[in-house]
């Protein structure tokens, strides 16, 4: 069977995703509005910062006047998750030029990263580039849109917490893993259940110890770790007729 890895194709995929770009986007935007963030930064913040969840820290701490320092670390360690996503798309880049990787690191999202793995699933054969630059710049420019948007009719909700707004990327996340868990067909829906388990119960235990963020990140390699031990035992274990 012939999978297409075009740029249309990158489109085309992308925008299942966009749904969630345009309601985790709207909601960022009324929630910045309600902060005093106008349309420009607004635009401004999504093109350049381009991060759902480090932009609603972002939003809160410049309403809190916090140092520069302080906010340059929290979106740091927010988006330091960002690495490990793209050394696992590293290797399968690894013909293509480094200009390349940069263009495709520098826009991967939390959500054309899944979408390339499930992507994988179905192709089991490096990705191309072209479709991985057409979904990565059509989120891209969902993304800025629906924040703007969001900024543009913040007026009509004066409060935007008090809905739950800035739930939206958690919801995001939640859903993405899921599809991630039920279209991953190389490993048993329990063996994920197991790992995804275990990087939770690390996060309620490693929290007590350290900042939320950096909890994410350390639970986050234990849980990959884990993951490859289990699968490692699994693969040695004696089978029987």
């Amino acid at each position: 069977m012939d999978i297409d890895l075009s740029a249309k194709a990158g489109l085309k995929d992308v925008m299942p995703t966009a749904f969630g770009y345009i309601g985790v986007g709207l909601a960022f935007g009324i929630v910045a509005h309600t902060s005093g963030i106008g349309p420009f930064m607004v635009l401004l913040m999504s093109l350049i910062v381009y991060a759902g969840s480090a932009q609603f820290v972002l939003t809160s701490m410049l309403l809190a006047a916090s140092p520069v320092s302080a906010i340059v670390a929290s979106v740091f360690l927010v988006n330091a998750r960002m690495a490990l996503m793209s050394m696992t798309v590293a290797p399968y880049l690894k013909k293509e030029s480094l200009t390349q990787n940069i263009l495709i690191g520098s826009l991967l999202t939390d959500e054309t990263f899944a979408l390339s793995m499930n992507k994988l699933n179905v192709t089991h054969r490096p990705l191309r580039p072209a479709w991985f630059h057409a979904a990565n710049l059509g989120a891209y420019l969902i993304w800025a849109a629906a924040t703007v948007a969001g900024d543009l009719v913040g007026s009509l909700i004066p409060d935007a917490k008090a809905f739950g707004l800035d739930f939206a990327v958690v919801a995001m996340f939640i859903g993405l893993l899921y599809l991630q868990m039920v279209t991953d067909r190389s490993r048993r829906f329990s063996r994920h259940l197991e790992v995804a388990g275990t990087v939770m119960l690390l996060m309620v235990i490693l929290m007590r110890f350290m900042p939320g963020n950096t909890a994410i990140l350390v639970a986050t390699v234990l849980g990959c770790l884990i993951g490859m031990a289990l699968e490692h035992l699994r693969k040695e274990a004696p089978t029987h007729d």
